[in-house]
C-alpha cells in the first residue's frame, strides 16, 4: 500500500465499519457526547473485550459520571464496579488518583491536549489520542494494537512500535482521516484482520495489502 492508496482503503474501510458493531469506546462517545466518560471508558477498555467494557462502563455510568463522583465513590467499592476488567485494581488506583490529578494541574477541567491528557493517572498516548478524537472530536493519530499491525500488514508503515507507527501516520496519513483511522481499524482487527488467521478471502482491501500479496513461501 502507498499513501496514493488511502482515500480507496478508507472508503473501503468506513464501509466495512458500518457493517458491524462500532467498537465500545464509540458507541460511549455516541451515547454520552461527554469527554470525561470518554476518558474513563478508555480506560477501563485497556487489555479487556469490549463486552466486559461495556457492561463494566454501564456499571460505573449509573454512580459515576463526573471528576466529584469518582472522588466519592470507595475505592473498594470502584474495584467491584469495575471489576472483572483486566488490571482491575490498578485501574481502580488510577480512576481514584484522577480527580486530585485534574484539581492540581488542570484546575478541575478535562485538558484537550494529548501531551496534557498524558500527565494524567493511567494514561499513556493510545488513551489520549482516543480522548481527544472521540470525546473532543478533534484530530489526532489513535495507535493501539490493531491500527500498529494492520498498517504494518498493508505496508504503509515499517515500524517496530505503536509509538513508531503513531508518528509516521502523522507524517502520512492526511488529517482529514485521523479522528476515524482507529475506529475503523479496530473494527476491521476485532472482525476480520485478526493478529492470526487473518480472513484475507474476501477480504475489501486485500487488494492494496502488502502481506496479501507476498508469495507462499515454499518448503
Amino acid at each position: 500500500m502507498t499513501p496514493a492508496d488511502i482515500p480507496a482503503v478508507n472508503r473501503r474501510l468506513k464501509a466495512a465499519f458500518h457493517s458491524v458493531k462500532a467498537p465500545i469506546i464509540d458507541l460511549v462517545a455516541i451515547q454520552t457526547r461527554d469527554p470525561f466518560r470518554v476518558l474513563l471508558g478508555t480506560i477501563l477498555s485497556a487489555r479487556t473485550k469490549d463486552a466486559c467494557t461495556a457492561a463494566a462502563c454501564e456499571r460505573l455510568f449509573r454512580c459515576v459520571t463526573t471528576p466529584d463522583g469518582l472522588r466519592r465513590i470507595p475505592l473498594e467499592v470502584l474495584e467491584k464496579t469495575i471489576y472483572p476488567v483486566g488490571f482491575y485494581r490498578d485501574k481502580a488506583r488510577h480512576l481514584k488518583a484522577l480527580p486530585d490529578a485534574l484539581d492540581t494541574r488542570f484546575g478541575g477541567v478535562l485538558p484537550d491536549t494529548v501531551e496534557a491528557l498524558c500527565e494524567l493517572p493511567g494514561v499513556g498516548r493510545k488513551t489520549a489520542n482516543l480522548v481527544v478524537a472521540l470525546g473532543f472530536d478533534k484530530p489526532a493519530v489513535c495507535v493501539d494494537v490493531h491500527v500498529h499491525r494492520i498498517t504494518n500488514r498493508l505496508g504503509l508503515v515499517h515500524t517496530q512500535t505503536p509509538f513508531d507507527t503513531e508518528m509516521a501516520l502523522r507524517a502520512t496519513l492526511p488529517v482529514r482521516y485521523w479522528k476515524t483511522w482507529n475506529s475503523y481499524l479496530v473494527a476491521f482487527g476485532q472482525t476480520r484482520c485478526g493478529p492470526r488467521n487473518p480472513q484475507c478471502a474476501g477480504c475489501p482491501i486485500a487488494a492494496y495489502c502488502d502481506a496479501c500479496r507476498e508469495p507462499p513461501v515454499k518448503a
